[in-house]
């Protein structure tokens, strides 16, 4: 028996959890072409064509306006880094416009979820195991777990709302391993998650575009200020929601 090992990840075998016995080591192409065929890998393949138009638009980009790609750059690292509230407060602290704001949260949101809740199922499937991420996997699906019974008992409202409410840990990425774990089915997942997902950008983008209307008329740099307090206060709030995390673990 032997395991297939590549760029730090392991196929294994979906019924036993074991390596498969029908593939040889220096072949590992028989099993990524096995993990596109379900809806999982169509999503993963969705989520490289949108990484990769969005590559694209930045490119071009560079060359119409060298400064507003800039700016794009910076929301895009912030929104990946701190989520969407700092991203979008990142996005109209330098005055980008309230369609690119909207527009570019919503597709790194929308790529969290193509990249993520299919490597999640792959890792839960003991399919794809990127070693790298497992610890990651790990906290989403306690997260999916400590949560699944509430949303279980709404459905797919429960579902809307957990992604849609800016609480700790209520983001799509662990929305959509609640749904994994409540059986639907994947498009109704993803959609649901993405419904929720993109009413939640709306939602805090008219929030904090009124709130930075009227921080910047007391002081033009007022609203920076803003974007590095949302920063703070995300960082700690997920600094806290570890440490606590970790002490229930070990009591």
């Amino acid at each position: 028996m032997c395991s297939m090992v590549w760029m730090g990840y392991t196929t294994m075998d979906p019924v036993s959890g074991q390596p498969p016995q029908d593939q040889k080591a220096g072949s590992p192409s028989v099993s990524r072409a096995s993990l596109m065929v379900g809806p999982e890998g169509r999503l993963l393949l969705a989520a490289v064509i949108l990484a990769f138009a969005y590559t694209v638009w930045l490119g071009v980009m560079v060359v119409r306006s060298p400064g507003q790609f800039q700016m794009l750059i910076g929301m895009t690292a912030t929104t990946l880094v701190f989520g969407r509230a700092a991203g979008l407060a990142y996005g109209y602290s330098v005055s980008l416009g309230h369609i690119y704001v909207i527009a570019v949260t919503m597709v790194v949101e929308t790529l969290h979820v193509l990249v993520f809740y299919p490597l999640f199922v792959f890792s839960w499937r003991h399919l794809l195991v990127i070693k790298s991420l497992k610890a990651i996997f790990d906290r989403i699906h306690q997260a999916a777990e400590t949560h699944k019974a509430k949303i279980q008992r709404y459905g797919i409202v429960g579902l809307f709302a957990f992604v849609w409410f800016p609480f700790w840990m209520t983001g799509p990425v662990v929305g959509s391993a609640i749904g994994f774990l409540l059986n639907l089915p994947v498009w109704l997942n993803i959609s649901v998650v993405l419904a929720g997902t993109y009413v939640a950008i709306l939602c805090w983008a008219l929030f904090l575009r009124e709130l930075h209307a009227r921080v910047s008329a007391y002081d033009p740099y007022a609203a920076m200020v803003l974007v590095v307090l949302l920063i703070v206060v995300i960082a700690v709030g997920h600094l806290l929601r570890r440490t606590l995390g970790e002490n229930r673990r070990r009591h």
